[in-house]
């Protein structure tokens, strides 16, 4: 019976992997089959500029990501300066903002003529103000643009794992004589590894998938020759082959991470009992450097795209007035909700499957199945239409039944179900992060209670990680709303959220119109911030 039940969980988060896993098994069996010419020639020309500068891409906003997130996540968790509350919350702000509409928002204020002219030309007069207002375009600006769109996924986790460091901790740095640069390096950043690592990840997934940062700068990635191949040149086995690319950078990131880690453990030992930390009140120079860093990286990844949004909007007001607001809302908020509740249930299915069996094999299938948060969301709509098209022709037909198209293909149903292969990676990673800090010893103990595995997942697991599915329901939400290819594809007729209605507006060069829509996005996901930062972030 025992043998019964565990198989129920090792199957089903077997099933959950394999469904996640199916369009990156397509990527990679894509890699063996013959293409056009455009292929040759591809690979004789741009190939190594597309891996060049995804490579140069991922590297910068994994570094300024790092240092962002964790910088500020730090502050805010260990010290007591002025504005430290505000803070805490108000720097996941920046998740509202897609990287793409960063992007208009810094090339339109810095370029000749643009918002900064503007200003300067109202506070002083005439003057040649181009010539040393700073141009952010190429690369730098991509870094940029994405860096402070996505350095939140490394603040919110480090911020939770930092908060639940107990004052134990802290206390055996001091008594080994250490310094507070010496215990930050040895002991309180080694402690939080799991939780930055899950956010760099989820960084470099995004990184490597985005499209419409990389395109407006004129950057060769391998998202842009994934575009290419499939629009210009009608290419879908070539552009399934840049993505094989992609999957290897993300599975590379993830091995490389394993060996390192090898056999540590990270959960925090219950020896002597949890302690909350003494906050360090932070006086003079200092009080004003914390408050100064966490300031700037408020303005600059929040407040500055708003702003420039919300002028756009101020001067075009008739561009307000013609939106549909209330189907765009309920539109939008029908998809976070249904969306959220598939993708934290199944995550938690997959995770406590391979906490219970151990299986290696379980372990590697769910680590190679959320690298697909690494293909682009056009790709994986692509492919979920092609799949659904040969499963209705060759199976369904074949038996006789009524076909399935219209169940998956231009409705709500296939509009989630690309989101959950799409965003798997981002519930499965932040409920692994919360998991590793449960000692296996309390899952013992519960058997011995006489508890079932069931009954261990209901009453124990779940109740310990609530705050985590809080905090998973945020990003996902966020992200849901501003998912672009695969609602463009997948959503039924005359179905618009924001985020469409934003895009559509951006690619006829109407940045003035899709400020407005812009603007209620991030209006979305403050909302979402607010009424669960109280729980998540607490102290």
């Amino acid at each position: 019976m025992e043998f019964r039940k565990i198989n129920i969980w090792y199957v089903s988060s077997l099933l959950i992997s394999l469904v996640v896993a199916a369009p990156i098994l397509t990527v990679f069996s894509s890699f063996f089959e013959t293409t056009g010419n455009y292929s040759l020639i591809l690979k004789n020309t741009f190939l190594y500029d597309y891996i060049y500068n995804s490579l140069l891409l991922l590297l910068g906003v994994l570094f300024l990501t790092f240092m962002i997130g964790v910088g500020c996540a730090y502050l805010v968790s260990f010290y007591n300066f002025p504005g430290v509350n505000f803070f805490k919350w108000s720097l996941i702000l920046s998740f509202a903002v897609p990287a793409y509409i960063y992007a208009y928002s810094l090339t339109a204020f810095f370029e000749n003529y643009g918002t900064a002219f503007s200003i300067l030309k109202n506070l002083f007069g005439e003057g040649n103000y181009n010539s040393f207002i700073p141009k952010f375009d190429g690369m730098m600006g991509a870094i940029i643009s994405i860096s402070f769109s996505l350095f939140g996924y490394v603040y919110v986790l480090t911020r939770a794992s930092f908060h639940y460091q107990s004052q134990n901790l802290i206390e055996l740095g001091k008594n080994l004589g250490f310094s507070k640069k010496k215990s930050f390096f040895k002991i309180i950043l080694p402690s939080a590894r799991p939780a930055i690592v899950a956010g760099l990840s989820l960084v470099a997934m995004e990184t490597l998938s985005d499209f419409g940062s990389v395109s407006f700068f004129g950057i060769s990635t391998l998202t842009t020759g994934i575009y290419n191949a499939w629009i210009s040149f009608d290419d879908l086995t070539l552009a399934n082959q840049l993505s094989f690319y992609l999957l290897i950078f993300i599975l590379g990131l993830f091995i490389l991470e394993n060996l390192s880690r090898k056999k540590a453990q990270y959960h925090t030992s219950s020896k002597g009992g949890f302690k909350s930390k003494a906050l360090v009140r932070l006086k003079g120079f200092k009080s004003f450097l914390a408050f100064k860093f966490c300031a700037i990286v408020f303005f600059i990844s929040f407040l500055f795209p708003v702003l420039q949004m919300l002028y756009w909007t101020i001067i075009f007001p008739k561009h307000l007035v013609d939106l549909n607001l209330i189907e765009l809302f309920l539109n939008s908020i029908l998809l976070v909700i249904l969306s959220s509740i598939v993708l934290i249930v199944f995550a938690f299915i997959s995770n406590y499957g391979n906490r219970v069996s151990r299986s290696k094999f379980l372990e590697f299938l769910t680590t190679f199945s959320i690298s697909g948060y690494a293909i682009p969301g056009i790709i994986l709509a692509v492919a979920f239409i092609t799949f659904i098209s040969w499963f209705d022709s060759n199976i369904v037909n074949f038996f006789g039944f009524r076909s399935i198209k219209s169940i998956f293909i231009g409705s709500i149903v296939g509009l989630v179900l690309v989101y959950f292969v799409r965003f798997y990676s981002l519930a499965s990673n932040g409920l692994k992060s919360g998991y590793l800090k449960i000692n296996y010893s309390i899952d013992e103990s519960a058997y011995l209670l006489g508890y079932s595995k069931f009954k261990t997942f209901k009453n124990i697991h779940i109740p310990y990680l609530k705050n985590s599915m809080l905090l998973i329901g945020i990003l996902l939400s966020i992200e849901i709303i501003k998912e672009l290819p695969i609602t463009l594809i997948m959503r039924p007729f005359n179905f618009e959220t924001f985020a469409t209605t934003a895009y559509v507006f951006a690619s006829q060069d109407l940045l003035e119109a899709a400020a407005a829509p812009s603007l209620f996005l991030v209006l979305i996901a403050s909302f979402f911030i607010l009424i669960t930062s109280k729980y998540i972030l607490k102290d």
